[in-house]
């Protein structure tokens, strides 16, 4: 068998060019469907000698066309294959191949590039390397139906990123592509409009111009909703729709237009039924979750359409021993897949859910529901982890929900679990879910307490991800918030004033926000508020200070003052502030400022400082009018804002009491 491979391999070389010719025309025929053949013509080392002559402008037409059509056979093999091909250069030799004026060879060239590039282990990069390739295989659009097919489906697969995206536009990619969707060819129009769902997913400058296309007359979004009619093969008309998802969810259209809601989310619901083809109801339901994630319209919609709902529960129940599945190979591919499908079912779920109390409730009444999301946190594929806790999180925004399903199924457990040792994408869902279940009204909230939560949201305030610091400190604030003594203490002692600080100076306003909202909870209820100040008075007056002198929009300054009002409502701690001559000008001055929420809050400020029911509030009233704060106070009892007037003449009644 070597022997005989050796043979082909060796007439390559013969100085008689026919001869070399029917060696290859005889490779040609010994290679179709033969995978065997294929790798071990490749380990004897046909490609160089195949490429060689391809390029040599004295190979006769015929041979350098025959060249093409056998590296194109070798690489329909296994990815090795592919890879072995790409380690010899056949793609700049191919792309070279393509300046021939001859249509035939061109297409050969073509298809064999068509086929290594829509193998993952091909580096789509090496069709930009060369900035005259795109213009090139632009201008070859038009020479064929061919051309068309496999330019286009080299395209459509090598556009990864918004780079690419802008490379293909910027050579004119949709005015030459957009007649090809009128082609007679299927194959072409297919391709073409695979094109159009890569070039306008996230990118608003394709889909702002797509917007206005004609194709032949007629709007191009008119023509995708011909292709999205239930007489057109499914392939397109799940192209199609993700084609108007990705304009709409691009601001190109918008979310109440009727090529939507009456064409595009009924077609993607159509999808989701039983009948179709795993992958396709995969596809369906994840471009029908991306469609509608922003617009609880369209999730009102979608929800009560078809009864997607109780449809997606199926997504479960699949291939059931009962399924309809004869072919023995599809049921195997199925089987291997079937993670896919609830992947799809939970990122739909999520989507539903997002906003909507109604639909919320709807989905955790649905069979099983609570009990999936439950078995999908622990699930081996990450994927489908990460879109059950996409799913949990979705639901744990209903107050309802963590009252009812969420304590019935004790779901913290499993999420804690899954907070153990994730990669970030899940911890950040994981952990935004958990903010919810700490907030005060959840039956949650004790157990989770009782089980070590703490330490764990310490150290994920100290990641490098901004979104897990933001968490981490959010689920802290949740869990301070009228909080007994002892959590709190645990709080501080365990997240250390070191880190507090830092917090306080994160360069993320959000980390920064919630860290703020954090030390507003610790410091509520007098006792706690004079024993943390007690002992972090220093720091923590220090830290207000900073925050208050440095550049920061007014949510921050807001949630700073308010921090210092708290402190102005201890016992003892309010000294702290009375002593600080320094602080005591910045209160004033926030009082005339031009923001009303500051005013406001400065003002709630020293009302509390002089509070005619404690001891020394006579003293204090002394200082402050000295100061001049009677005369700020007296100002802003005339102030056109009720609120502030209002709280002023509350203060003012305090020297009058």
């Amino acid at each position: 068998m070597q022997e005989r491979n050796r043979h082909y391999v060796d007439r390559l070389f013969d100085p008689d060019p026919q001869k070399v010719l029917q060696g290859v025309i005889d490779m040609k025929n010994a290679v179709i469907g033969n995978n065997k053949q294929k790798a071990n013509l490749i380990v004897l080392g046909a490609v160089p000698r195949l490429l060689y002559l391809l390029q040599q402008s004295s190979s006769s037409l015929e041979l350098r066309t025959e060249c093409a059509v056998v590296l194109g056979s070798l690489a329909m093999g296994t990815e090795n294959n592919i890879k072995s091909l790409v380690d010899c250069h056949i793609i700049p030799a191919l792309l070279q191949g393509l300046l021939c004026p001859d249509l035939i060879f061109i297409e050969a060239c073509l298809r064999c590039l068509r086929t290594v590039f829509i193998s993952p282990v091909t580096p789509v990069q090496l069709l930009y390397t060369d900035p005259t390739v795109i213009p090139h295989l632009m201008s070859l659009l038009s020479r064929s139906q061919r051309t068309q097919e496999y330019i286009t489906q080299i395209f459509s697969h090598c556009c990864k990123t918004p780079e690419h995206q802008t490379v293909l536009f910027n050579h004119g990619a949709i005015q030459k592509i957009a007649p090809l969707l009128i082609s007679p060819s299927y194959k072409v129009r297919m391709q073409a409009l695979k094109c159009f769902s890569v070039l306008a997913y996230e990118n608003t400058q394709v889909s702002m111009t797509l917007v206005n296309v004609l194709v032949d007359g007629e709007l191009l979004s008119q023509v995708f909703v011909r292709m999205m009619q239930r007489d057109q093969p499914i392939e397109m008309q799940l192209t199609a729709a993700k084609c108007l998802t990705y304009m709409c969810r691009a601001g190109a259209i918008r979310t109440d237009d009727s090529c939507i809601v009456l064409k595009t989310l009924p077609c993607l619901v159509r999808m989701c039924s039983k009948e179709h083809l795993l992958e396709e109801r995969v596809e369906g339901a994840e471009t029908l979750a991306y469609l509608m994630e922003p617009d609880v319209e369209l999730q009102r919609i979608a929800s009560t359409t078809d009864h997607l709902v109780a449809m997606l529960a199926d997504y479960f129940k699949y291939p059931s021993s009962v399924s309809a599945i004869t072919d023995i190979k599809r049921l195997d591919h199925d089987l291997k897949h079937a993670h896919e499908l609830r992947q799809a079912a939970f990122k739909l779920y999520a989507s539903l859910g997002s906003n909507d109390e109604d639909i919320r409730k709807k989905i955790t009444e649905t069979e099983n529901m609570m009990d999936r999301i439950v078995s999908g946190l622990s699930e081996s594929s990450i994927k489908v982890r990460l879109a059950a806790v996409r799913c949990l999180h979705s639901l744990s925004r209903s107050v309802q929900q963590l009252r009812t399903s969420f304590h019935d199924h004790a779901v913290w457990k499993p999420l804690m679990k899954l907070l153990q040792n994730a990669p970030d994408e899940v911890l950040i869902m994981a952990s935004s879910t958990l903010c919810n279940l700490l907030l005060e009204f959840s039956p949650s909230k004790e157990p989770i307490l009782e089980s070590g939560v703490i330490e764990l949201l310490c150290s994920l305030t100290q990641s490098d991800s901004p979104a897990l610091r933001v968490n981490g400190i959010w689920a802290l604030m949740n869990m301070a918030f009228q909080a007994d003594q002892k959590v709190k203490m645990e709080i501080v002692r365990c997240l250390g004033t070191e880190q507090l600080f830092r917090l306080l100076s994160d360069p993320d306003t959000n980390v920064l926000m919630k860290t703020l909202g954090l030390l507003r909870n610790l410091l509520s209820t007098r006792p706690h508020i004079d024993q943390i100040m007690s002992s972090h008075g220093k720091q923590i007056m220090q830290a207000v200070t900073l925050i208050l002198e440095a550049e920061h929009n007014i949510e921050v300054k807001e949630q700073t003052l308010c921090i210092l009002a708290n402190i102005a409502d201890g016992n003892t701690a309010k000294e702290l502030i009375m002593t600080n001559d320094d602080m005591l000008q910045k209160i004033k001055s926030y009082m005339q400022h031009s923001n009303v929420k500051l005013q406001l809050a400065a003002t709630f400020c020293i009302s509390n400082l002089i509070w005619n029911e404690e001891d020394g509030s006579q003293e204090r009233q002394d200082k402050l009018r000295e100061m001049g704060f009677v005369d700020v106070l007296h100002k802003l009892t005339l102030d056109s804002d009720s609120n502030l007037s209002d709280r002023a003449k509350t203060a003012m009644q305090q020297y009058l009491a």
